[in-house]
């Protein structure tokens, strides 16, 4: 338990024995630096509860603390804010029940603790994945991890768009134009071989689309009527009815591009444990309409097609399935939820990392399924989050408006690799230790910039402003863990004894509060899905560690056990950091 939360419950303890009241919440903040303090009570917040003086109230709420608790040793009141001093042995007591907990701040999974479903990334197979699907994954996967760490099971899985007519366009211009090209005959990774066919397929159906004008056709009869896009349309059918031959294509062409995916994950460090795929899912759902239509759910109109009116709850009424009894793809994301149940019973709740231009597709997603009576649907999550901008000119883009995922990851380690050359750092590493760090800085870079924002709100990314050794970026956190692990390699001594009998130094004090704190962000950033907690906080302990680096001598002190317990917090921040950092999907280097 912290420092926070021992005094709340005396607090209130010492409240009910004083006023005999009640009261639900407790107000901390730091002390201010030109007062005496470790932590500061705020007691106004309290003078809804208790009718009275605030600087007397503070008086006897010191009174009661320095006589009832062990870990308060004297106060002082200024205006209505309670300056609270711990002892010495407080800290030294709770920094010992620490030291040596190996993966302090995560819990370990309750029995009978429903698990969560994270979905991620979920991509295209008619083309690589892009700068929104960076967001997207990263994102997913920190969330998953920071899950799993607050003590839940966590399963990550995509569901892959593996069909429909825009698979059908790269397809059919393979077969085309790609004169049986592969991925080995081209030295291409296969999304981007299938992505390039996506490209060649959109630039021949706009020649079609010149020429049936220039022969005098209407605009928008040429769109629908070009011979190239009848023809992937005509394959679609194809595909749905089972035709040897295009099935083959499509297996086909769907390896190459998983083959492909493989490496962009594995290089951006994020993983799956199930993959569903649209073309198993997309027929699940239409059952589920049937029932409801039985029950009264859906409606069915005069053309045949199914709807679901949501007017009472302020949305609009939507379609379910067309007149011609094909779903949509909200039919289809309700069977894909009931399936995930049936598949994994333990399941309690499921987040969708998806883009924030799908928050009203699943207000309408999750509404239908609590009408439909699955009382899960309340554990259901759109974890929702904003665009990611560049400065325009800084990356190569395709077709100058989507970035390639690959490109920016290789152009992140370049980054790294020229600011590192320009500050010189590196001169006692060989080339293969240099290129390994350069990429460890520059995805380091990149996930932190990312992660460290609120999901909700929209980034501009900046490549050369992320690799910055200064400031709230990775590369400065990642500066520091090294730092601290310079710090151990020099230690010539056992710093693993026990040490309780030396005055601690407040900087000491600011960095076991901040080592306390961490298992409560934990769950904060589980409860919110938001890694940008994870982030700020190692952010704000790397601070006042770097604080705390400049203030007070470490290896180089006279004092003996200040040196050891020294030491040990240096450790204890860095083996704090490596966990945080582990959350966002970030590696730390020993060396820098």
């Amino acid at each position: 338990m912290n420092i926070q939360n021992t005094l709340e419950s005396a607090i209130k303890k010492g409240i009910k024995s004083i006023y005999n009241v009640d009261v639900p919440k407790i107000e901390f903040q730091d002390t201010r630096k030109d007062f005496e303090g470790d932590i500061t009570m705020v007691v106004f917040s309290l003078l809804k509860y208790i009718k009275g003086n605030p600087f007397e109230i503070a008086t006897k709420l010191g009174e009661y603390l320095q006589e009832n608790t062990d870990q308060v040793t004297h106060y002082n009141v200024v205006k209505g804010f309670l300056n609270i001093v711990i002892s010495n042995d407080y800290y030294f007591n709770s920094f010992n029940d620490i030291l040596n907990i190996k993966n302090f701040g995560f819990k370990n999974v309750a029995k009978n603790e429903k698990a969560v479903m994270v979905e991620y990334s979920s991509p295209n197979t008619n083309k690589p994945l892009h700068l929104g699907h960076i967001r997207n994954n990263l994102l997913g996967y920190s969330v998953s991890e920071i899950i799993a760490a607050s003590g839940k099971k966590v399963y990550k899985t995509q569901i892959i768009n593996d069909r429909g007519i825009h698979i059908c366009k790269s397809m059919l211009a393979w077969e085309k134009f790609g004169n049986g090209e592969t991925p080995e005959s081209t030295g291409l990774k296969g999304d981007k071989l299938v992505g390039n066919y996506y490209v060649k397929f959109d630039q021949e159906y706009k020649k079609e689309i010149e020429q049936l004008v220039a022969d005098g056709k209407d605009i928008g009869e040429a769109k629908k009527n070009a011979p190239i896009l009848l023809e992937a349309k005509e394959m679609l059918l194809k595909w749905e009815a089972g035709d040897k031959q295009v099935v083959a294509l499509w297996k086909k062409m769907n390896h190459w591009v998983y083959n492909g995916f493989d490496i962009s994950y594995k290089d951006l460090g994020v993983d799956f444990d199930i993959n569903y795929y649209e073309s198993n899912t997309y027929l699940l759902g239409k059952d589920v309409v049937a029932d409801g239509l039985k029950k009264g759910v859906f409606y069915k109109k005069e053309d045949g097609s199914v709807w679901i009116d949501l007017t009472d709850e302020g949305l609009d009424e939507k379609i379910v399935l067309r007149a011609d009894g094909t779903a949509v793809y909200i039919t289809q994301d309700i069977g894909t939820a009931i399936q995930r149940i049936k598949d994994y019973p333990d399941i309690g709740g499921m987040v969708y990392t998806v883009g924030n231009e799908q928050d009203y597709h699943f207000k309408v997603l999750f509404l239908i399924l609590k009408k439909l009576g699955f009382s899960w649907f309340e554990n259901l999550h759109h974890l929702s989050y904003g665009m990611v901008d560049l400065p325009e000119g800084k990356m190569k883009s395709r077709e100058g408006t989507v970035v390639d995922a690959d490109d920016l990851m290789v152009e992140m380690t370049n980054t790294a690799r020229e600011i590192s050359q320009e500050l010189g750092k590196l001169e006692a590493y060989t080339t293969p230790e240099k290129e390994k760090l350069y990429k460890t800085i520059g995805l380091g870079a990149l996930k932190y910039y990312i992660l460290k924002v609120d999901p909700k709100k929209r980034i501009l990314f900046n490549p050369k402003e992320s690799i910055d050794f200064n400031g709230n970026t990775g590369p400065f956190i990642q500066y520091t863990y090294a730092r601290i692990q310079s710090i151990l390699r020099k230690a010539d001594f056992d710093y693993t004894n026990t040490i309780s009998d030396i005055e601690i130094h407040p900087k000491e004090k600011a960095l076991i509060k901040q080592i306390q704190n961490f298992p409560l962000v934990i769950q904060q950033a589980a409860q919110n899905l938001s890694p940008a907690l994870i982030a700020n906080y190692t952010y704000d302990l790397v601070k006042d560690y770097n604080s705390f680096y400049q203030s007070v001598p470490i290896l180089g002190s006279e004092n003996k056990n200040e040196k050891i317990f020294r030491t040990q917090i240096s450790k204890k921040v860095g083996d704090t950091i490596k966990l945080a950092f582990s959350l966002l999907g970030i590696d730390v280097p020993e060396r820098m």
